[in-house]
């Protein structure tokens, strides 16, 4: 299954660290950030596993629920845990999916088969609270995520679903952001009293409106 921006994700119910859990039912009202991993007890998963806890503090108060994903079964997830929180100086404290059985990763489309047909390949899936795809992103096995722009990301998506704004290059909250083209320069600086820089009649910036 390939899954394109604007898709209604798949429901699945399947066992992970915390139980079997109902992912629509699970994800409720919130934003989610599915990320997938080749295998357990693999380097630069362990990594990644343990910068997600400690930055989950950072996903909750952007209303985002983290869970993360490997063909691997409960039990070996759960020894894997173990290493984590003893060498990245964490608590993992967020579910990890037991998908032995691979239906997430087929439903999700997070088997590459010509990079390696057994095991999911290094995918983010950032969902809004509509169960609609907002985000993907898949690396290559041997590059870890950065887990700070997932975080720029979902700054930027809530930023831009409220304003009628985008984000440009390399933007940090705060930053100014770009009035959307749909607006008239007009419309632009009735509709954003801080001001607006019309720089060319495309390209009008503001500062960021929620600030």
């Amino acid at each position: 299954m390939t899954l394109q921006l604007g898709d209604t994700v798949p429901n699945f119910t399947q066992k992970t660290t915390e139980g079997d859990l109902n992912f629509y039912d699970w994800a409720g009202d919130s934003w989610v950030v599915l990320f997938s991993h080749p295998a357990d007890y693999t380097p630069v998963c362990t990594t990644e596993l343990g910068s997600v806890a400690k930055l989950k503090s950072e996903f909750a108060s952007r209303n985002a629920k983290v869970i993360a994903l490997s063909v691997d079964d409960v039990n070996s997830h759960k020894g894997w845990i173990n290493d984590i929180n003893e060498t990245q100086n964490t608590v993992v404290n967020y579910p990890i999916i037991a998908d032995a059985d691979q239906t997430v990763a087929n439903l999700y489309g997070m088997i590459h088969p010509n990079a390696n047909a057994k095991v999911t390949v290094r995918t983010v899936f950032v969902i809004d609270p509509d169960k609609k795809l907002r985000l993907t992103l898949t690396y290559p096995p041997s590059t870890g995520r950065n887990f700070n722009e997932i975080l720029r990301v979902l700054d930027s998506l809530q930023l831009t679903d409220n304003y009628s704004v985008a984000t440009p290059v390399d933007w940090t909250d705060g930053d100014d952001v770009v009035v959307a083209p749909s607006i008239s320069t007009a419309d632009a600086k009735q509709k954003f009293p801080k001001g607006v820089n019309e720089i060319k009649p495309y390209l009008r910036m503001t500062p960021q409106p929620n600030r």
